[in-house]
């Protein structure tokens, strides 16, 4: 007779194998053509099979019954996620970006970040009943970064390359690699206050306790968990890339274990990080920059797909977690605030937490060069993962501030209050920034480019740019006013002048296009003038689409030119 093995791990393996299998079925269409984020359907997910609907995924009984426990796999997996996503991040911008730009990043992280904490703090402290300035300080602290982890999605896939210039997705991806590990100071500046002077200023201690807490914060804050990280992720980032450099060199190194290699550099810096207390999370973003310092690694794994796969399996199972262990009941049952609040401090929150202070200073940022990309920068600083992580960091320390094994009267109620403020504003940020892009594109005006130059599109229809080899192609089309016929050329371009790429090993890797012969299928060509619209296909194998931008009405006897960027399949012969 067989046995059956209804365990809780069998089953959570099933669902999350089986969700990830479903989800993978209709991936591109969910986020390719109808703009959805993986976090917010995996965060929909997660609720449907937790013990409020489904019960498949049952975090209490994970954590054997314990809160503690279950804070404690919540924190830890936030880590995880946070540390392989920083690495990335670091990994996938240009050569020495954080050398380059570090004028605008000081200014993200400066004035912008303080202006972000001190405003959400004080819509904390104004709607939330009971809070005292500190208390609120530390709550809004938690949410202050921006996170890596969504701002991932919104700088990746169609939308973001067909609306926000390179330049511009570098510096979303650097400012919340960096932000979030810097999160530290702002955290602890109000908690070591809390701990030593009290939430309301009149606990035991007076001046010597306020400086006993601005002892701990420059030198254990800033300089052992902030400048240590910074100085170990650059060194072990350093270091590893001159390992695989030189284990490479004698092709020591196989393929499966060079693309992951990044990954479990993430994993050791998590690890070694974690033993000595200092902030892990930044010391991943900087390892991760540091290696991939001379470009080296980025180009050898920009083709590549295992990091984004590890990377999204992460993604979509930690915001499935979150559905299943985001405390709902609370939003609407609890002590501390109303929900008709909660709602109101969402709503301020995202509007106000970030949007005016960017707009503010956009014009010392070269990266936003329109007034509708600071909208859209500013608009766009969610709150997820990293705010989580933040919370249980701001849970633990708590548990330090007991008096005869019981918390101290001043913050016995601040878990409660700084669990629900938390999870509800990274709920209302996952939500709306999950659906802002198409919602907007279903009901509002959405501009179909934010980069350079405005480029339109014809009707709304994203046409994206096109490329033959590494050449720009341009089609000229004449049209003498005398006659209806179009005549179309084919030029080539000369391509932009690029840097030497090397293989892994340091050779120099020869171009794709040297020595190829371009085999140029069908091009059908779509010309609108003023008066009429005319259409040319030619005789080969391949359908093109192109748009062109309206020209300008020929005088009599000129003929008029239209050109633009065109896609043309080829077939490259080495």
């Amino acid at each position: 007779m067989p046995t059956l093995a209804v365990t809780n791990f069998n089953i959570a393996v099933s669902v999350l194998g089986g969700w990830i299998s479903l989800f993978g079925l209709v991936s591109y269409l969910c986020k390719e053509s109808l703009y959805l984020s993986e976090a917010l359907i995996s965060l929909l997910a997660g609720v449907a099979f937790s013990p409020r609907a489904a019960n498949l995924i049952r975090p209490l009984e994970y954590g054997l019954g314990s809160e503690e426990n279950l804070d404690a796999i919540t924190l830890n997996f936030s880590r995880l996620v946070l540390g392989v996503q920083l690495v990335l991040a670091g990994v996938q911008l240009p050569s020495r970006y954080l050398k380059k730009q570090w004028k605008p990043l000081a200014i993200l992280v400066g004035p912008i970040m303080t202006a972000m904490w001190v405003a959400t703090s004080l819509l904390v402290w104004g709607l939330v009943p009971g809070l005292t300035i500190l208390q609120a300080l530390a709550i809004g602290a938690c949410v202050t970064p921006t996170d890596p982890v969504l701002s991932a999605v919104i700088v990746k896939g169609r939308f973001a390359d067909n609306n926000l210039p390179k330049e511009l997705q570098h510096l979303i991806t650097a400012e919340s690699g960096a932000n979030d590990g810097l999160g530290y100071p702002f955290l602890f500046f109000a908690l070591y206050l809390i701990k030593y002077v009290g939430s309301d200023g009149s606990s035991a201690g007076g001046a010597a306790g306020a400086g006993t807490a601005m002892g701990l914060w420059f030198g254990e804050t800033w300089g052992y968990t902030v400048l240590l990280s910074i100085v170990y992720g650059a060194a072990v980032g350093w270091l590893a890339k001159r390992l695989l450099h030189w284990a490479e060199e004698r092709k020591w190194v196989d393929r499966e274990s060079f693309l992951v290699f990044a990954i479990s550099l993430a994993l050791f810096i998590l690890g070694t990080c974690g033993m000595i207390g200092s902030d892990d999370v930044l010391a991943c973003f900087i390892a991760g920059n540091v290696f991939t310092w001379d470009d080296w690694f980025r180009l050898e794994t920009a083709d590549d797909s295992l990091q984004p796969t590890i990377d999204m399996l992460l993604n979509v199972s930690v915001f499935m977690w979150f559905g299943a262990v985001c405390p709902w009941d609370a939003f609407v049952h609890n002590s501390s605030v109303s929900i008709g609040r909660l709602v109101a401090l969402g709503i301020l929150v995202l509007l106000f937490r970030r949007l005016p202070w960017v707009f503010a200073v956009h014009r010392f940022i070269p990266q936003i060069e329109a007034v509708k990309q600071a909208i859209y920068v500013g608009f766009f600083g969610p709150v997820g993962v990293s705010a989580i992580f933040y919370l249980y960091i701001t849970l633990e320390f708590l548990h330090t501030i007991e008096v005869d094994g019981e918390l101290r009267e001043d913050v016995r109620k601040m878990p409660e209050q700084v669990s629900v403020v938390v999870w509800f504003i990274a709920i209302c940020s996952i939500v709306v920034h999950g659906l802002t892009v198409p919602l907007g594109r279903l009901w509002f005006y959405i501009p179909q480019t934010l980069s350079r130059g405005g480029r339109s599109t014809d009707a709304g229809t994203d046409v994206p740019p096109f490329t033959l080899g590494s050449r720009v192609t341009t089609f000229a089309i004449r049209r003498p006013r005398s006659s209806g016929e179009l005549q179309v050329s084919l030029r080539a371009a000369p391509p932009e002048p690029e840097r030497p790429v090397f293989r892994v090993g340091g050779n120099v890797i020869p171009k794709r296009h040297e020595g190829a012969e371009a085999e140029v299928g069908e091009v059908r060509i779509r010309a609108e003038g003023p008066e009429s619209s005319e259409t040319v296909t030619s005789s080969a194998a391949e359908t093109v689409r192109v748009s062109f931008a309206q020209p300008p009405t020929p005088r009599n006897g000129e003929a008029r030119t239209l050109e633009a960027e065109a896609t043309t399949k080829s077939t490259a012969q080495q």
